[in-house]
């Protein structure tokens, strides 16, 4: 027991000692020979000096009990600071050698100093025996040093009680640079994983918590402890989850280190240690720490996590048989009982629409249908016949943003600069041509998230693998209270929290699909309701957000494998794909022919990605970066309002500035120089507020330059989109336009489960900006089901609420499906 003598020890080691002590019976232990050691006691101060002619040795002998792990701790002091002449201390065990001088020196950052003259190293306790009876254990303390003058020092030597940690019961202990801890934990019969909860009041000294194997020796020192093992950077608060699996031995050392310096920690660093200044900066670096250590999820857990997660996402599927089984009895009704007549007044036959009447065949001129052509032509000609399914066969039909008929330029510079606008003025190309032009985002999607996963992965498996390989759990920002390793990866709770992305994407894409086919079929059957009433269906960005959805569950996987500064860029990339998507439908559904191509929108994604590559790499300090981008932000604004403002009808000229100077005249001539309304006043209303919110984006970035500028652009992206779908529903409702059922019910999930969704997003558990050591200042436990935590509930809202938002967009407008195209409004 530490603080009292062994028990006798053995006959031949009982005479070793007598002998060693007979040698040195002549004089005092400063006339000790070297080659005789003086038996020393547990618990006992030894002092005395040493030079270049005298070194003292020690001898201090214990019983170790079958089946007991003894550890023995030795505290030596020298008040000697002066670093040529340092004294040496060697320790001989049976199995190995310590060894350290006084003063200890550590070295910081920039190549400083630290001088200890108080130095306290555990010895690397002797293994269980499989012997029934007790056997004797000796250690042997050397002291020297090469001064040619007497140097003093304190020895000191106990026998540690509480080296073993017991499960579920927290121990507290002091450390300090030159004294470090480390204790042993062995494994319960029942236990296969244990999490390792470290907590100090205080965040500095800076310190490294380390679990290492059953091996000798035990790194503990800053400049080692690195060496072997796991370990994480400290401030207040550190956990480590270990698995029976990776100690063959059933049993490891926890060691905890104080770190000389704390800009490993976010701390800073003095600015010079002079003099005597040394033992008052051994007192500053002292740490009080408490360890409990206590048993992690069962494997039962894992499977009752995986059933959640599968199940909760099943039932938006039964949900969706039940709706589409409900919309099936409803058509079925209907059909029995005969389809309502139109809104409006209209007449059941196209052909008695007076612009349509007189058009000539194979013209696009003046239709109302969005395939270019009345109904009455549908039915007579051979063109209109092919099944709608022919659209991607079609060699002859040619995707083009131009009309071939200069009658048609001349058109559309005049129908789409009217003040009022109808959707039959932006739904006059041929059905089949603006179909397959839409169809493009589907296919280019796809191609872009093969090309972009590919290298994701590659390179988070390469982060897993480095992670594993060197133990350096400071590379990843995980939730360490609720990362619950699974194979080798380090938290697959945050992976498998993913799935609702994949799973409600595919949903998405099943319910688009099923909207294809029963508006493929009914154009096969000229239904009249599909050819010249509602919204034009074109489902090619539908597609494209399904894809985009499951992609983002897939990256923002990817990310979590590892989640840190640089790999960020890979969980938001498909998010601005998917918010520019959204928009991008959303002025789809009343421009139908104007909308941007899939080559210039995928374009333009691009840039918005390469600039959060550029943000990721220069937006932490250079004013420079700010100030390009807030000048391409603020003139990007200016010239889409521009366009979106003259519906594209205008001649920007030989060079870009055209644009500018337009939207400059119109101001001056507008609203300086005549003071008269603006020709299109909610487009207008809209683009004020629109441009008044991503110039306040602009200024705040260039200002406060946020250290997140991957979140800072998706900001952007979600208050614009957000800004528009307002508009559109205000719009929509001020044209005497209805909301049905199932709209409103998705627009109330949407907000619903977005507020809550965002109340888990704030709840802040990591953070790459700061530091791994402050980072897990904010790690909290898992709170749904023992697996999940506060993110991945996140995870699992965002998925739902993402698709509830899709279905908004997919059926905010199915009120119109009765109401002819030249009847509804466009905005």
């Amino acid at each position: 027991m530490a603080g009292r003598a062994a028990p006798a020890p053995g006959a031949l080691l009982c005479a070793l000692l007598c002998a060693a002590a007979a040698a040195a019976a002549g004089g005092g232990p400063e006339d000790n020979p070297e080659d005789n050691p003086s038996p020393g006691a547990f618990g006992h101060v030894y002092r005395g000096s040493v030079n270049i002619s005298s070194e003292r040795v020690y001898a201090f002998a214990y019983r170790s009990e079958p089946g007991q792990v003894d550890a023995v701790r030795v505290y030596v002091n020298s008040s000697s600071e002066n670093l040529q002449y340092p004294v040496l201390f060697v320790v001989r065990q049976q199995k190995g050698v310590l060894s350290w001088q006084v003063p200890l020196i550590f070295r910081g950052l920039y190549q400083r100093t630290y001088n200890y003259q108080e130095v306290s190293r555990t010895l690397c306790p002797s293994e269980p025996t499989p012997e029934t009876s007790p056997s004797e254990q000796i250690i042997f303390v050397d002291v020297a040093s090469m001064a040619p003058f007497n140097i003093a020092y304190e020895l000191l030597v106990t026998r540690l009680e509480n080296f073993q940690l017991e499960t579920n019961k927290a121990f507290n202990f002091t450390a300090s640079p030159s004294q470090p801890q480390y204790f042993l934990y062995k494994f319960p019969q029942d236990v296969d994983s244990v999490i390792i909860n470290v907590v100090s009041d205080a965040a500095y000294p800076c310190s490294v918590v380390s679990v290492q194997d059953i091996v000798c020796p035990v790194y503990d020192l800053d400049h080692n402890v690195e060496f072997n093992g796991v370990y994480q950077s400290m401030t207040k608060q550190a956990a480590i989850t270990v698995q029976r699996k990776d100690f063959p031995g059933e049993q490891f050392f926890v060691v905890f280190v104080i770190k000389p310096e704390d800009y490993a920690c976010g701390g800073s660093v003095p600015s010079s240690i002079h003099g005597n200044v040394n033992r008052t900066w051994n007192l500053q670096r002292t740490k009080n720490l408490r360890v409990t250590i206590v048993p992690s999820i069962k494997k039962s857990v894992y499977v009752q996590a995986m059933f959640f997660s599968f199940l909760s996402f099943l039932s938006f599927y039964l949900g969706s048989v039940v709706v589409a089984f409900v919309h099936y009895i409803r058509l079925q009704r209907k059909a029995s009982a005969g389809r309502l007549s139109p809104e409006h007044g209209s007449g059941m036959m196209t052909s008695s629409h007076p612009i349509s009447a007189s058009t000539p065949e194979g013209s696009s001129y003046g239709a109302i249908d969005e395939s270019s052509s009345s109904g009455a032509r549908q039915l007579s000609s051979p063109e209109r016949r092919a099944p709608a399914g022919s659209d991607t066969d079609s060699s002859v039909e040619e995707e083009s943003d131009f009309d071939t008929m200069p009658e048609i330029e001349s058109d559309k510079n005049i129908i789409r600069t009217k003040v009022f606008l109808y959707l039959s003025d932006l739904s006059r190309k041929d059905r089949r041509i603006v179909s397959k032009k839409y169809k493009i985002y589907f296919w280019n999607i796809i191609t872009i998230a093969v090309f972009y996963a590919l290298p994701v992965i590659q390179l988070v498996i390469t982060y897993q693998t480095v992670v594993n390989v060197t133990g350096n759990q400071d590379i990843c920002y995980y939730n360490f209270l609720c990362a619950h390793p699974l194979g080798v990866l380090s938290a697959f709770n945050n992976i498998l929290s993913n799935v609702g992305h994949m799973m409600l994407g595919f949903l998405f894409l099943l319910i688009v699909l099923r909207r294809d086919i029963l508006h493929r079929r009914a154009m096969e059957m000229k239904d009249i309701y599909t050819l010249d009433y509602g919204i034009p269906k074109h489902f090619g960005l539908f597609y494209a957000m399904g894809i985009a959805l499951m992609m983002e569950g897939v990256l923002s996987a990817c990310y979590h494998v590892c989640p840190n500064y640089s790999n960020f860029q890979f969980d938001t990339s498909f998010m601005y794909m998917i918010a520019g998507l959204c928009m991008l439908k959303l002025y789809q559904t009343r421009h139908p022919d104007i909308n941007a191509s899939a080559y210039s929108a995928y374009a333009s994604f691009a840039v918005v990605i390469s600039l959060a590559v550029l943000g990721v790499v220069f937006g932490k300090n250079d004013m420079w970066f700010w100030v390009i981008f807030s000048l391409i932000h603020i003139l990007g604004s200016l010239a889409l309002s521009t366009q979106i403002y003259y519906m594209g009808r205008f001649k920007i000229g030989e060079c870009y500035m055209g644009i500018f100077r337009r939207a400059v005249m119109v101001l001056y001539t507008d609203c300086i120089q005549q003071c008269s309304r603006p020709m299109y006043m909610d487009r207008m209303v809209l683009l004020i507020v629109g441009n008044l919110v991503n110039w306040s984006f602009a200024i705040f970035g260039l200002v406060y330059r946020p250290r997140d500028f991957a979140s800072y652009i998706l900001g952007i992206f979600i208050c614009n989109l957000l800004l528009y779908l307002a508009f559109y529903i205000i719009m929509k409702l001020r044209s005497s336009e209805k909301l049905l059922p199932i709209p409103m019910f998705c627009i109330v999930a949407t907000a619903v489960v977005w507020a809550a969704a965002l109340y888990f997003f704030f709840q802040t558990l990591s953070s790459w900006e700061e530091t791994p050591a402050e980072s897990r200042e904010k790690n909290r436990p898992c709170i749904l089901l023992g697996f999940f935590d506060d993110h991945d509930v996140w995870h699992f809202l965002s998925a739902a609420a993402l698709f509830f938002s899709f279905l908004v967009l997919l059926t905010l407008d199915d009120d119109l499906d009765t109401v002819r195209r030249d009847k509804i409004p466009v905005f």
